[in-house]
């Protein structure tokens, strides 16, 4: 028994007291980039037959909605996916996915609806890439992003030290 208590408390130190937040960032980074983008490569795809049905917002007509919307959708996921400039990355995406809740919710969109809790349907999809978003702009990109090579970089280049300057990356 106590040799079992062993093995379970050890177990249970390294399953929790071992951190991989970088690795956790990068995952994290890759499957918002990649699900996201995939949105954008439909989009581009079917472009003539959604372009007069697209949604607009701020008096643009559906085309320009609908071309900015391709440009946030593939541009920032690949910046998010290299971690490059992800703070600032992250943000348009944020604005996207409130524009296409605001949609759902209201009805704007005729082929939406408001689905409930209980379904199964994607009603909640935005809100989902926004909750992912806004966990990447407080977390930021970890060490396994170009953010930080370019950080370390410009710190070794101003003779600075890397603890000092880049404390909990």
């Amino acid at each position: 028994m106590n040799q079992l208590s062993k093995i379970i408390a050890a177990t249970f130190v390294k399953c929790t007291g071992y951190t991989y937040s970088n690795m956790a960032r990068l995952f994290i980074r890759l499957f918002v980039g990649v699900m996201f983008m995939q949105f954008g490569i439909r989009h581009l795809v079917s472009y003539d037959t959604i372009v007069n049905t697209f949604p607009t917002v701020f008096g643009w007509s559906s085309q320009t909605c609908l071309i900015l919307m391709i440009l946030i959708e593939i541009v920032c996921s690949l910046f998010i996916m290299v971690g490059f400039l992800t703070r600032f990355a992250v943000i348009p995406p944020i604005i996207s996915m409130i524009a296409a809740e605001y949609y759902i919710i209201n009805r704007l969109i005729p082929q939406a609806s408001v689905w409930g809790l209980d379904s199964t349907d994607p009603g909640y999809l935005p809100i989902m890439f926004i909750g992912i978003y806004l966990y990447m702009l407080l977390a930021g990109p970890g060490k396994i992003s170009l953010d930080y090579f370019i950080s370390i970089f410009l710190i070794s280049r101003d003779g600075k030290d890397e603890q000092e300057e880049l404390e909990e990356v």
